[in-house]
């Protein structure tokens, strides 16, 4: 590492497998790194030793981990915090870094993603120490920057936020490479009167100072977005600078990276709008029909009310199926499901699924296809999900499906997998929608699935549940032709022998 120096790491997470390989990753670069298996074990450790960074796992069976990091901030402030979540956590994360999170790693990541993090959570951490280092030596005001910026100018250089001082009269006095980069300036000359160029929020910050010319002891923050589109933003925060006698000497200006924090605000408002509309879509339509029902003016047939009871319950079976997969992925997001792992046999879930849907099979007359591999090994995990997982994918594989057309389910093994394939000679995707395939609400709209309902959740879950078994998805589909799901899960056995090895 830099300086000769080796960053002391603690990662803090209940999941064996990404503890263990995430250390070996890390000790392989040059890190120190200890680990904690539990929140109770995670404070322990961080309280008793400081760490440069932390890594820590936002949902814990014992222990929360926002509640970890308070606590462990509590005992070395100084300390870097990184929460480790999950995708769709977006008010969580929030929360995390409101709390003094520096980051947040979403799960799975890479490892390059992992890297990048540490690098700038240990920027962070230099930054700090180094500007600790400089308080406790001697407390510089900030009139005499511009007569030691040359012992200081390392330190202004290496603040990631942005940072400018401007005069009474609005000259630029002192700025860093940050401010330079935020602004989107080539260069600020010393002296040059700088309010007028700058952004308009950000010159309105300066200005509530230099009009009254009053140093007040009070600081005025303001949200600016930098670039459209939501591609930057910042918080920017003026404060005076106090000459000795009390007076206005200039005022400071702090902008800190905020696009993160404003992304994931936004996802939380685009999911919420999501959910609302597609729950206002089927509860307006059985008000409409109820409506009909209780209007004495309008005479309806008996062949009229039974359509619309039937249309209701279709609507209400629809409503009630999307509040359970919501209720699916929100335990699968805070880990609150309950796994019963145990041996199960594919055949037997799979041939039970093809019976549940045999009335939507014979109406289209669709072929359904089952080759498996002889000697097949046994799967280790909770029979409810991996039933869930392929309920959704055969139903996806039968409604999407053209009138005559077939099913083939391919069970096999390879390596450390188990591998389940589900073709069909479906609809098929557009280029540009196999890309948004497992966000959440998201359903192919075109001339030929416009009669087909659904949550838009279904993929999601198999997503999740597909993940949770720290297995892999891939798909293939072709407009027209057709669609193939493989999914691969891991076989339990050769999981702990290869956590065995690593132990050892």
């Amino acid at each position: 590492m830099e300086n000769g120096h080796c960053p002391k790491i603690l990662i803090v997470d209940d999941e064996k497998g990404l503890r263990i390989g995430t250390k070996r990753l890390l000790e392989g670069e040059g890190y120190s790194v200890e680990t904690a298996e539990n929140g109770y074990d995670g404070i322990k450790l961080g309280t008793t030793t400081e760490f440069d960074l932390a890594i820590i796992d936002l949902k814990m069976p014992d222990i929360d981990g926002i509640q970890v990091m308070k606590e462990i901030l509590k005992v070395y402030p100084d300390s870097v915090c990184l929460i480790a979540t999950g995708y769709a956590s977006y008010e969580t994360a929030i929360e995390a870094i409101k709390f003094g999170a520096f980051s947040y790693i979403p799960k799975p990541f890479t490892p390059e993603e992992l890297f990048q993090k540490l690098s700038q959570g240990y920027s962070r951490r230099e930054l700090i120490l180094e500007k600790k280092k400089w308080k406790q030596e001697r407390e510089e005001r900030l009139l005499e920057v511009a007569f030691e910026k040359s012992r200081l100018n390392t330190i202004i250089n290496s603040i990631t936020d942005g940072l400018l001082v401007v005069n009474k009269n609005g000259e630029a006095v002192l700025y860093n490479p940050s401010a330079l980069k935020y602004l989107s300036f080539d260069q600020i000359k010393i002296e040059e009167y700088i309010i007028d160029k700058l952004h308009p929020q950000i010159a309105e910050l300066i200005n509530k100072f230099l009009s009254s010319q009053k140093c007040e002891q009070k600081s005025f923050s303001s949200e600016v977005e930098l670039k459209p589109n939501r591609e930057f933003y910042v918080e920017a925060t003026s404060s005076p600078v106090a000459n000795p006698d009390g007076t206005l000497a200039g005022v400071v200006v702090v902008m800190k990276d905020i696009t993160e924090l404003k992304k994931i605000e936004f996802l939380k408002s685009q999911f919420v709008s999501m959910v609302s509309h597609e729950l206002k879509a089927p509860i307006a339509a059985v008000y409409g029909y109820l409506k009909l029902f209780s209007d004495t003016s309008i005479h309806l047939s008996e062949e009229q009310k039974l359509n619309y009871l039937n249309r209701s319950q279709i609507r209400l079976d629809g409503l009630l199926k999307m509040v359970n997969d919501l209720l699916d992925i929100s335990r699968m997001e805070l880990k609150t499901v309950n796994k019963e792992i145990k041996e199960i046999d594919l055949h037997v879930i799979i041939k039970a699924i093809i019976e549940l849907f045999q009335i939507e099979i014979k109406k289209k007359n669709i072929s359904v296809n089952v080759k498996s591999s002889e000697m097949l090994p046994c799967l280790h995990a909770d029979q409810d999900e991996i039933s869930r997982l392929f309920t959704n994918l055969i139903s996806n594989a039968i409604k999407y499906n053209k009138t005559n057309g077939s099913i083939d389910i391919i069970i096999s093994s390879s390596g450390n997998y188990i591998i389940l394939e589900i073709k069909d000679t479906g609809i098929g995707l557009k280029p540009a929608e196999k890309t948004k395939l497992f966000q959440e609400f998201f359903r192919a709209k075109n001339e030929k699935t416009k009669d087909i309902s659904g949550t838009g959740l279904g993929l999601s879950i198999v997503k999740r549940i597909v993940d949770s078994y720290s297995g892999k998805l891939e798909v293939e589909s072709e407009f027209n032709i057709g669609t193939s799901f493989k999914i691969f899960l891991p076989l339990r056995n050769r999981i702990n022998n290869k956590e065995q090895k690593a132990g050892n």
